[in-house]
């Protein structure tokens, strides 16, 4: 099973519209991030984990075949903003959309017209499919478990597949969800920046604690912004066992 980092910036991606650091003015296409996305596929089965703002984009460059499930983790527009755009898949059949039930709830208010009795002729055909915190389930050969993380005050989704966790937008965990992911071998997880506390993110040193405090093996991390610095840079600056992500990477989990 392979996992690819579609994005691995934050809402605003990276670069940031006016902003004159090095970063942002980089050549080195790891230092360019799109809204955070990730791609999780096998031999017959393909599992987008949210679709934002850049998700056309993101998705242009690979193979058009059929997206078997859309995990959802959250309702804010850098996460879902591009779920019109995946109409195109609606070639292969409906796309089955799996969120808690905040998201759920809100998507029939953002996308009213994909959920009335009568759809319009190339209206995305999209099926809401409501999961709960600690539920299981299985899209084609993968199998995934929904674990619920805080951004801030808002409860979200992050995913476990077997050995392998994806965790974005995440400030705290109840002791509950961290037993959950205990024994995960690879993780991704976010890591706003190297310092300045944010209300709803955790910073690079709280994402190097959370994933040693679960044995993860190696860690990739992910939502990041232009503060990060250069990605050479940067990486240089992390633990052997904990690397930055970057738009394009795969890696097999």
């Amino acid at each position: 099973m392979t996992f690819t980092f579609l994005g691995t910036g934050t809402s605003s991606g990276v670069p940031v519209l006016g902003c004159p650091c090095e970063v942002c003015h980089s050549s080195d296409p790891r230092d360019r991030r799109y809204r955070s996305a990730g791609l999780l596929e096998t031999s017959t089965t393909r599992v987008l984990i949210d679709s934002g703002p850049d998700i056309r984009m993101q998705l242009m460059p690979l193979p058009f075949r059929k997206i078997d499930g859309v995990l959802l983790t959250h309702i804010h527009y850098d996460h879902v903003a591009g779920i019109d755009d995946l109409r195109g898949f609606c070639k292969f059949g409906d796309i089955n959309i799996y969120a808690n039930q905040k998201t759920v709830e809100a998507l029939r208010v953002t996308m009213p017209y994909c959920f009335t009795e009568t759809l319009y002729p190339g209206v995305p055909l999209l099926k809401l499919h409501t999961i709960e915190a600690g539920q299981t389930g299985q899209i084609g050969d993968i199998g995934w478990q929904a674990v619920e993380v805080m951004h801030d005050w808002l409860p979200i989704l992050a995913y476990r597949f077997g050995s392998f966790a994806y965790i974005t937008d995440m400030k705290t965990i109840s002791d509950e969800s961290r037993q959950l992911l205990q024994g995960v071998k690879t993780l991704v997880v976010n890591a706003l920046r190297f310092e300045r506390e944010h209300h709803s993110h955790m910073l690079v040193r709280d994402a190097i604690e959370f994933a040693h405090s679960i044995g993860a093996e190696r860690t990739f991390l992910t939502h990041l912004t232009h503060k990060i610095g250069l990605h050479d840079v940067a990486n240089s600056q992390l633990p052997p066992d904990v690397r930055f992500a970057y738009d394009g990477l795969t890696i097999e989990v």
